[in-house]
């Protein structure tokens, strides 16, 4: 990544920051805590593609294992033992198949952005529901079954996100028309 510009380091860290502030915007909802995080994540692969998107959350991620509290509960080394830190590894995985998948859409088809952004979220939960399982089964030993992982996991939070990715298709799409509007003037004052 030594290979970044000024602007792609501008551009992670303002999505890494974003993510941050996400985790602390709340939604009480009960069971399980509903925060914003993931509509910048879905943004980051959107706006900043696949390589850029990742680092973003690489960021995000090492940031908080550092000790600063950047997380939805805090932040420090010890965050990788959370039964919900998997869910941050999917935010770097997830960006990267967003931003992939985006990168690949031909103009004609970024009306299915938001299936782009449905696959990113079928990462996330994946790599997060089998982080609580493996955790919560084997380091912590508080044993949980598989159909409460999938219930607690997967299934409470997942209309949240599911409207969240609907927002950031819609969000990710007018950028984009606003960012080829804004080249075809350029153009054509050229």
């Amino acid at each position: 990544m030594s290979n970044l510009t000024p602007r792609d380091m501008s551009l992670v860290a303002l999505f890494a920051a974003l993510t941050a502030v996400g985790a602390f915007i709340k939604v009480p909802v009960p069971f399980v805590p509903f925060t914003l995080q993931y509509l910048f994540v879905a943004m980051a692969g959107i706006l900043l593609g696949s390589r850029l998107g990742l680092t973003s959350q690489i960021l995000y991620i090492a940031i908080g294992l550092l000790g600063v509290p950047v997380f939805a509960e805090g932040g420090g080394p010890a965050y990788v033992l959370k039964p919900t830190f998997g869910y941050l590894i999917g935010f770097a995985l997830g960006a990267y198949v967003i931003g992939l998948l985006s990168e690949r859409l031909a103009e004609a088809q970024k009306g299915r952005l938001f299936l782009s952004v449905l696959a990113g979220l079928a990462v996330i939960y994946g790599m997060g529901a089998l982080y609580l399982y493996g955790i919560m089964n084997y380091v912590t030993n508080s044993p949980i079954s598989v159909a409460n992982t999938v219930l607690y996991g997967i299934l409470l939070p997942l209309p949240g996100d599911i409207f969240l990715s609907g927002v950031a298709a819609f969000l990710g799409l007018k950028v984009w028309l606003f960012r080829r509007t804004a080249e075809g003037v350029q153009e054509a004052s050229q």
